[in-house]
């Protein structure tokens, strides 16, 4: 009977830590990599600087990768950006924004046991604590605290499932349909997934909430828990160690391996790189900083409103008046083409001077016509990619000929004729 009791205990011990792993190793509390040491990385900065000059695009580790305009949302460099991918504690920019935009900062929380009791990276909270919204957000963004998101999300809306829902349909607003939450911490689950590029249009949404963006640029922060001080270090390594790093968050789950979304602006440029499923810390810390690199040496800034306006006026000027109305009141109409959303967006350096402008539309109308019918389309090539594609729209309304008009018409035509002739 011993035998079988120790036999049971040593078997349920074993599933205990096999269950527990999957939380221990959860983002960067814990350096599971031997050997890792941030004054190597800041050493491989010069060097990868000095590759990044070269033509030939960098190695990367991370199976999915995206640098993305902040200004355009354009992609600059990409690799499986559109795959879903768990994404650990990178889910918490959705977590602190839900909260940004739904809770007083000021409001005091007292901390439950399903939350003290949360497994994986924590901000170290016990049952019955009471400590700020503000200071929670802290915790949650520096520190990773899992216990922090639990508690969070169970002060917004009640649960973890209810905090979920907001998430999501945040989510569906932003247009992420590629994106689905399940908790607020981001510890593994199957229906738990984004994708990297969808995570850097949402990091790029965030980044425009002052709260939000000075949270996650804050290397060092105190936070007060019971009244007493806790002092924080952010997770994210490259705050403070990368030229115009400003933010924003790290994760890692045994399912989503390391992952990184860091915010970089130099000049005039201001871009988003996120990286998910590296190898380990050090990969995915010299992958963001390769892609980094590698986008401020290799775009700039173009003007494709100055290039779509000077081709349109050419060809306005070129096309007008071959234009047909029929039974139209006027032959002549004035054009104009749709808004550009975005007037200037990065491109290779080696591209810029490669795009292609034609315009397609029909030079025969039928009146009427309304104010603002398309009559053809503008399309803004570059490598058989389509930058911009646009109406052309007449700008004012164009009615048809009633039975006046042509009485006017034939009057007008008549006395020109008799008066010819006449004069003759």
């Amino acid at each position: 009977m011993k035998f079988f009791y120790y036999f049971y205990k040593i078997i349920f011990i074993f599933f205990c830590i096999l269950c527990l792993s999957n939380y221990v190793f959860a983002d960067d509390i814990y350096p599971l990599e031997d050997n890792f040491d941030m004054s190597e990385i800041l050493n491989d900065i010069e060097a990868i600087e000095t590759d990044s000059q070269i033509s030939d695009f960098p190695t990367i580790n991370s199976r999915a990768y995206v640098v993305i305009d902040r200004k355009s949302n354009t992609i600059l460099v990409g690799k499986n950006e559109n795959q879903k991918k768990k994404m650990a504690s990178t889910t918490k920019i959705m977590t602190a924004l839900i909260v940004l935009e739904n809770t007083d900062l000021s409001d005091m929380v007292e901390i439950s046991k399903k939350a003290a009791n949360t497994g994986g990276s924590r901000l170290g909270l016990k049952t019955g604590d009471k400590i700020t919204v503000s200071d929670l957000l802290y915790g949650l963004m520096l520190r990773s605290g899992n216990d922090a998101a639990v508690a969070l999300a169970e002060y917004v809306s009640g649960s973890i499932s209810n905090f979920a829902v907001l998430m999501n349909n945040k989510a569906l607003e932003l247009g992420l349909s590629s994106t689905h939450f399940v908790t607020p911490h981001g510890l593994d689950e199957d229906e738990h997934y984004t994708t990297a590029y969808e995570l850097a249009v949402l990091s790029n949404y965030a980044m425009n909430n002052e709260i939000f963006s000075k949270i996650v640029g804050t290397k060092n922060y105190t936070i007060t828990i019971n009244g007493y001080p806790k002092s924080l270090t952010n997770t994210n390594e490259l705050l403070g160690a990368l030229n115009g790093v400003y933010g924003i968050k790290t994760g890692f789950t045994n399912g989503a391996n390391r992952c990184l979304v860091t915010c970089c602006k130099r000049g005039e440029m201001d871009i988003i790189c996120v990286v998910l499923g590296a190898d380990t810390k050090k990969f995915r810390t010299t992958d963001s900083i390769k892609l980094i690199e590698y986008s401020f040496n290799h775009f700039t800034y173009v003007n494709i409103e100055d290039i779509i306006s000077n081709y349109f006026k050419t060809w306005k000027e070129a096309n007008i008046h071959s234009f047909i109305i029929n039974k139209g009141t006027t032959n002549y109409l004035d054009l104009k083409y749709e808004d550009i959303k975005y007037s200037t967006i990065p491109i290779r350096n080696d591209l810029t001077n490669k795009f292609e402008v034609f315009i397609e539309y029909n030079p025969i109308l039928n009146a009427p016509v309304s104010e603002g019918a398309s009559v053809g389309t503008l399309f803004l090539q570059l490598e058989d990619k389509t930058i911009y594609s646009g109406n052309i729209c007449i700008t004012s309304e164009i009615k048809k000929k009633n039975i006046l008009d042509y009485v006017y018409h034939f009057y007008t035509n008549f006395s020109e004729i008799f008066n010819t002739i006449r004069f003759v």
